[in-house]
């Protein structure tokens, strides 16, 4: 079996926590990307829009859900070369407006997923998963889109068991 890859998208700086906003060094998804790397051994690569989100939370939020509305592909900074090395693809990203920030439609349109698993998640305040599953199965057409894993935003850094055992469950 390939050493897989582990693509997100997540966001430091203000943030809702457990009903208020906290200022956040490092972003929740950033945090259980690291721990499937570690925990896998995978490879990590971080989806980064090329026009940052505002700092302030309650901006990013208007800015998320104008961007959802207009079906909106942000330009990223990057994307990889190919994923042809990768057959499984554990993608994250944080639960805005019930799916993905629209920067993970970007950079996954980008390629063709065909035949590769795919294992989404996403950290949330409440929100679980949202449709993002279902979103994941139109745009990665061919792929095998698994049962995704919900983390709660606030947990993230304490979620380690929670993730060995959704990676054990997932074989």
């Amino acid at each position: 079996m390939s050493k897989p890859l582990i693509v997100y998208y997540s966001r430091k700086g203000e943030n809702y926590w457990n009903g208020s906003i906290k200022k956040l060094s490092r972003g929740n998804t950033e945090i259980v990307a690291e721990m499937i790397a570690d925990i896998t051994g995978g490879d990590l690569f971080q989806v980064e829009t090329v026009k940052a989100y505002p700092d302030d939370y309650y901006e990013c939020f208007d800015e998320a859900k104008k961007e959802l509305r207009e079906g909106a592909r942000p330009k990223l900074k990057n994307h990889m070369d190919s994923l042809e090395d990768y057959d499984t693809i554990f993608v994250g990203y944080p639960n805005w407006w019930g799916t993905m920030p629209m920067a993970m439609f970007t950079f996954l349109e980008h390629y063709d997923l065909a035949g590769k698993r795919i294992l989404p998640f996403c950290t949330n305040e409440g929100s679980g998963m949202g449709g993002s599953e279902r979103d994941l199965k139109k745009i990665c057409k061919g792929a095998n889109v698994e049962r995704g894993l919900s983390i709660h935003g606030a947990e993230a850094a304490d979620s380690r068991g929670k993730v060995e055992s959704w990676i054990g469950k997932m074989g």
